[in-house]
């Protein structure tokens, strides 16, 4: 029997304006999920019958209320696997909280409609009362770890190894929708296309070779791959996290620099960043007023603002000038005697000048 497999929920393209450059928009497609370095990711668990979905009955017509919220055994099979991801010692750190109206990630146990999450920053755009994360199965069963690892390597940026230009799959696509089509999964064509068959583009993917081993790697039965020949059999990944995996983390999110440069008021610092890389400043306002801190020179960036509270840096404010012709800036009050840190993100330079940031 085939595999319960996790199925990404469909999310909108992005809509950039006309006419931008393939580089550019390369450059975007592979950075826009990603986090900015240094973030804190608040993740919460919906408890309680309050939170949760109507679902149809089948043959019924009628539908019932389904809670989200999962037991303390299947809450802490996530928690594990978030420390293990935090063993790792990349930029972004994981705090469980109570109050979901503070996560960025929102975790429920809807049973029967499947194993999914929003892709990185693909988060920020659904509601603070829904779920970013739903497990559909125990995660307390045998191999049903793999699951939750795979969850959080989404909500980290990743999408599915298997459907990476760089595998060279050649699929029974026909067998692949039937065998999809039936339990556990009941997946429509559509769904089997998006998650399975559509190959993603160069920019999309987590690495430049393919990695059977990955834990964002479906296992695959015989008889759904027709080439490469020694994967007629099938592909099997252990379950935890490849060499792979630990790379596109701590490439993606490097330890974040304790200790930063200051960012002066009025004083313009030269950023000096290859696509994909981040500068990050702290702020020590000299008095209490409304600062504006912007970027300058022809980029697309991501610019974010965070306020240090009980020694943790929290989101205050941000702009994703990514395929505008704007410079990002935001406008904040600061307060004197707090630390406030900036960090700079950047997609791609398409101008001949140099990029710097300032806060005035």
């Amino acid at each position: 029997m085939t595999a319960r497999y996790c199925s990404l929920p469909r999310q909108p393209a992005p809509a950039f304006a006309p006419g931008l450059a393939a580089e550019r928009l390369g450059a975007l497609a592979a950075g826009r999920r990603l986090w900015v370095n240094g973030t804190v990711l608040h993740y919460c668990f919906f408890t309680g019958d309050k939170a949760g979905s109507e679902i149809a009955v089948p043959g019924t017509g009628r539908t019932r209320w389904v809670p989200w919220g999962g037991s303390k055994e299947q809450q802490d099979v996530v928690r594990e696997c978030f420390e293990e991801w935090q063993g790792l010692g990349f930029g972004l750190t994981f705090t469980e909280v109570r109050d979901r109206t503070e996560a960025e990630l929102r975790i429920g146990f809807q049973v029967g409609d499947g194993s999914w999450s929003a892709v990185g920053r693909d988060a920020l755009g659904i509601g603070v009362h829904d779920r970013t994360m739903n497990f559909g199965w125990d995660l307390t069963a045998p191999g049903e770890r793999a699951t939750a690892l795979h969850q959080i390597g989404h909500a980290l940026g990743m999408l599915h190894e298997h459907q990476s230009p760089y595998a060279g799959l050649h699929w029974d696509d026909e067998a692949v929708y039937a065998e999809l089509a039936g339990p556990p999964n009941h997946w429509s064509r559509d769904r089997t296309y998006r998650n399975v068959l559509r190959r993603l583009g160069p920019d999309e993917v987590n690495g430049s070779v393919w990695d059977p081993q990955s834990i964002m790697q479906y296992a695959v039965p015989p008889g759904l791959i027709l080439e490469p020949e020694q994967y007629r059999g099938g592909v099997h990944p252990p379950g935890g996290l490849s060499a792979a995996d630990k790379e596109f983390v701590l490439r993606r999110y490097p330890p974040a620099d304790p200790r930063p440069p200051a960012l002066l008021p009025f004083r313009s610092v030269p950023l000096g960043l290859a696509p994909g890389e981040q500068a990050d400043f702290r702020v020590d306002p000299p008095e209490t007023r409304v600062y504006t801190v912007g970027t300058f020179g022809d980029a697309d960036r991501v610019l974010a603002l965070f306020e240090e509270r009980d020694g943790e840096p929290r989101f205050l404010a941000g702009h994703d000038d990514g395929g505008t012709p704007v410079n990002a800036t935001v406008a904040a009050r600061l307060v004197k005697g707090r630390r406030y840190y900036v960090r700079v993100r950047l997609y791609s330079a398409w101008g001949p000048g140099e990029t710097a940031v300032m806060c005035w």
